[in-house]
């Protein structure tokens, strides 16, 4: 019978080998992250070694991970780890792709303009108001927010440069007029490789620190909407629709592949819906 220590050392090069494979396709540390944690997840579930698991047993997994109530996109992310792992690293013969939960059709959680300018203006950290200010203005993921670099920032042009964003892709977005002064008082004396909101501890602002900022300032301007750090970047987009910027250029500020991703924004700036009055 083999022990323990068996199983712990294939699983050891098991995943020396997955992370290998992401590595090469030049996936993001995140999908390292979370394809890694979704082998090891299933070899505790089943407290089998993933290369002796067969198709049902990888539907029973994926069917457990739905009653446990997480969300069609998490699914669908444990979906993709197992299809590369049975497909690319394991490259089981006639191996069938999983196919993904259909997607839930929740409309984005969409902050309205003042309850944007409350939001900022509870928050007296300026570097951390500028933050979230520039989140919003710009259209950024919370990561990309972070990770902003002297270099990106072009205040001439009032242009931002998203460097390596999702997809690894590089964009252009625009920049407010209004952040210049202080992002200029940030960047001063700054080398180009600098972040723009460094940590006081050196390197930068975490995620986890923004994100924290963001849920304080909700609470304290009394916003009561399930809205995270990212509404920001839904809000960024509803705007701009709602201002008349055409969706093409609100896709490309947002770095979408796919237009349709886009268009979800439409769902919620429809004019004439708004404009309809209840008959009570």
């Amino acid at each position: 019978m083999l022990g323990l220590g068996y199983f712990s050392k294939n699983m050891a090069n098991l995943i020396e080998i997955l992370t290998r494979e992401i590595k090469l396709r030049n996936y993001s540390p995140k999908t390292l992250a979370a394809y890694v944690f979704v082998v090891r997840d299933i070899y505790a579930f089943h407290q089998r070694p993933p290369k002796e698991l067969t198709t049902e047993d990888i539907k029973d997994y994926l069917l457990a991970k739905q009653k446990k109530g997480l969300s069609s996109q998490t699914v669908a992310l444990y979906a993709n780890a197992l299809n590369f792992l049975y497909g690319e690293v394991y490259k089981r013969p006639n191996f069938v792709r999983i196919k993904h939960p259909k997607r839930s059709s929740r409309l984005p959680v969409v902050l309205r303009r003042d309850e944007i300018e409350r939001l900022l203006a509870v928050i007296k950290n300026i570097k951390h108001r500028t933050l979230v200010a520039l989140a919003y203005g710009a259209g950024l993921r919370v990561g990309e927010a972070v990770r902003l670099r002297v270099a990106d920032i072009d205040l001439d042009e009032l242009t931002i440069t998203v460097r390596q964003g999702k997809g690894k892709k590089d964009r252009l977005t625009v920049l407010s007029a209004s952040l210049t002064p202080d992002l200029r008082e940030f960047m001063t004396g700054k080398t180009g490789q600098a972040y723009i909101f460094g940590s006081e501890r050196g390197g930068r602002l975490t995620e986890a620190t923004a994100q924290k900022v963001f849920v304080r300032a909700l609470q304290k301007a009394g916003v009561v909407k399930p809205a995270t750090f990212h509404s920001l970047r839904h809000s960024f987009a509803t705007h701009l629709l709602e201002n008349g910027v055409d969706v093409r250029y609100v896709q490309e500020l947002l770095g979408h592949a796919n237009i349709r991703t886009t268009q979800i924004y439409t769902k919620v700036t429809n004019p004439r819906l708004k404009n309809i009055k209840s008959p009570l």
